[in-house]
């Protein structure tokens, strides 16, 4: 049996799970099959730092019961809880979706905007952009204010997702969107046609590379 793709999603709502599998489906049948997992033990949705690194633990643990039969690991939240944990602990890839999703960015236009959930997620976010030495390519970080239960609520998301979207380009000077949750994925479509410039899904980026990763065989421990 081939070795699979394990893409865990680090809250405990099935439906953001299945979001992330409808978004990764043209991605199936690229390389190493792709599941989706939810943690059953983390929060409904994860939307602060505390509950982004209460998730690492039992995720960890997850991970280390996949690992016989895993080809890589890609961390579905858009903090990257435990990414670094998880390398330390494997030598398969390993790919966090916000990492993959800023990479992405910087190959399709020279500034990029993130359209995040909440206001509290953005320090977050400027965090782990600085760490990544990126910030002088952020044209801006935007806050849909709303939640991750209510990115379910299709019409009023897809308003907030245009609105944001249009203040980040024509304002801050976006050329690419990244979209700043998992529970985005199914807007990236609407959002990129309403828009006219390129909208990053972070799981699809991260997915994308890791398929990459594992065709070529290639890996943060060489030799391990």
């Amino acid at each position: 049996m081939m070795a699979t793709l394990f893409v865990i999603n680090p809250n405990s709502s099935q439906t953001v799970t299945d979001g992330i599998a409808a978004a990764l489906a043209p991605l199936q049948g690229m390389g190493a099959p792709i599941q989706c997992l939810t943690l059953a033990e983390g929060p409904p949705g994860i939307e602060s730092q505390s509950q982004a690194d209460e998730t690492i633990a039992p995720m960890l643990r997850l991970a280390a019961s996949l690992e016989a039969e895993a080809a890589g690991f890609v961390i579905a939240c858009f903090g990257d809880p435990g990414v670094h944990a998880l390398r330390d602990r494997t030598a398969k890839p390993v790919l966090g979706i916000q990492e993959a999703a800023v990479s992405t960015a910087l190959t399709l236009g020279q500034r990029f905007g993130i359209i995040a959930i909440l206001p509290a997620s953005i320090p977050r976010h400027l965090r782990s952009l600085g760490a990544m030495g990126v910030l002088d390519r952020l044209a801006g970080d935007r806050a849909l204010g709303l939640g991750v239960a209510e990115l379910a609520d299709p019409g009023i998301t897809r308003e907030r997702l245009i609105e944001t979207g249009r203040t980040l380009r024509d304002q801050d000077g976006a050329e690419v969107l990244i979209l700043g949750c998992a529970g985005m994925a199914r807007y990236r479509p609407e959002l990129e046609q309403a828009l006219h410039i390129p909208v990053i899904d972070p799981c699809q980026a991260a997915v994308s590379m890791a398929l990459g990763r594992i065709a070529l065989s290639q890996t943060h421990k060489p030799g391990a």
